[in-house]
Parts: structure tokens; sequence; C-alpha cells
């Protein structure tokens, strides 16, 4: 079932720690069929060496397992809540990337001191409230909900990466490979911003008009960056 899309999942989860942002098996990536109502995601725990296409997870919106003789991710019913809020997303990453982790840590969101940052991202990086008691009880469900319900007045297309308090960044995109460049993307910034801070404790956000521009450029109605296909 969905074979080809097991080995765009598969092959996405291998990107992760060829681009250093998994330690031991702390990330997943996810993708959907829209057609079917069917995602794959990669198996709970499980070494990304031992890792396979025929070992990725097919779940339904509503939770259940459809395929799979392995327990699908921990987070997977963070990634479903996303599926079924954004019809647009086609591909999720969630990681505890170093860079991007700290600043959820630290409770901070990441503002757009530069190009880098706003040739992909518009406008700063939230991070997100801490999760209630009550709110644990359905901890990745509600983590879910959370973002969704923070995203209802952003454009998850032009902000394609949240940071979730104490726990650490969650990225997508249309389908798993860009959801993975997104997130590698995520860290970078986050890597840079950190740094900028270091180097100037008083920095403050590059010029909105800078921002636009650069952002625009790439993504915009009349954009020009790139070749034209």
């Amino acid at each position: 079932m969905l074979e080809s899309l097991k080995k765009q999942v598969y092959e996405a989860n291998m990107q992760l720690p060829a681009h250093g942002l998994v330690t031991f098996t702390w990330g997943n990536v996810s993708a959907i069929d829209r057609e079917s109502g069917l995602f794959i995601i990669k198996p709970s725990g499980v070494d990304y060496d031992k890792l396979t296409p025929e070992s990725m997870v097919v779940m339904d919106l509503n939770m259940n397992k459809i395929e799979g003789d392995l327990n699908p991710s921990s987070d997977t019913a963070t990634h479903c809540q996303l599926y079924r809020a954004f019809p647009q997303i086609g591909g999720i990453v969630h990681t505890h990337s170093p860079w991007a982790t700290s600043w959820a840590q630290a409770g901070r969101a990441i503002p757009c001191y530069g190009t880098t940052h706003a040739d992909y991202i518009y406008g700063e990086i939230p991070c997100l409230r801490c999760l209630t008691p009550a709110e644990l009880e359905d901890y990745e469900a509600n983590t879910g909900r959370l973002i969704a319900g923070h995203f209802k007045n952003l454009d998850v297309e032009a902000v394609p990466c949240v940071l979730c308090q104490n726990h650490g960044p969650f990225a997508w995109g249309k389908d798993a490979n860009e959801a993975v460049h997104n997130a590698v993307v995520l860290e970078e910034v986050a890597k840079m911003a950190a740094r900028c801070e270091q180097i100037n404790p008083q920095v403050r956000p590059a010029p909105q008009s800078l921002q636009d521009k650069h952002y625009l450029r790439k993504h915009g109605p009349n954009a020009y960056y790139g070749q034209s296909h």
C-alpha cells in the first residue's frame, strides 16, 4: 500500500541524520496521500540504520493504524492534527535539532535578523506556550491542536515551521522532502540568530523593507529568484 510514498518517507527520514538534525532516534518525518487520506510515518524508537521503506507505518486521519508491523512514532497524533487542520501541508518533520531546540527551551521566538531567514520564512519563527497539566493528558494531539490554533491567522506556507516551548521544532512543506528542507533551514537560521545575539546583544531584526524584498523576490507573485521552467 502506497509503496512509492513509503519510499519517499523512508528517504526523507534518512536525510535527518545526514543533515545532523537528529541524535539517536530523536526525530521523525511523515507524508500524506491526500487522495486516500492516509499518511505514512516513521516507526517509534527504531534506529535509523535499521529503517527500511517496509518498516514505515500507514495511518489514517482518525489515528487508526492501517498497515505496518511496528508502532508509529510517538508524535503521530501531532502530525495527524496538522494534516487535518491544513490541507496544503503534505509532509511534516519533527526533530530535537540542537540550535532550534535551544530556542524552544529558552521559550523564545527566533527573530528575523537577516536575509537568509527572510528568503525562506516570513517574519519571526514563533515559539508557542507550554501545554497545561490538563492538556498533557492528550499530549501529542494537543501539541498539534496548539500549533493549528496559533496558525489560524498565519500562512503555513510563509511560516513553514514552529517551536514548541521546552520541547522542540516542527517543520512542514508540500511533501516530505520540502519539509526536511525547511527543517534544515530552521536549524541553520536558529544557529545564526543565536550567534548574532552573542556578537551583538543589542541586535535588532532586519528592516521590514529588506525582509519583504527577500521573501517576495523568492515567493511573491512577481518572484524572480531561480530559473523559470
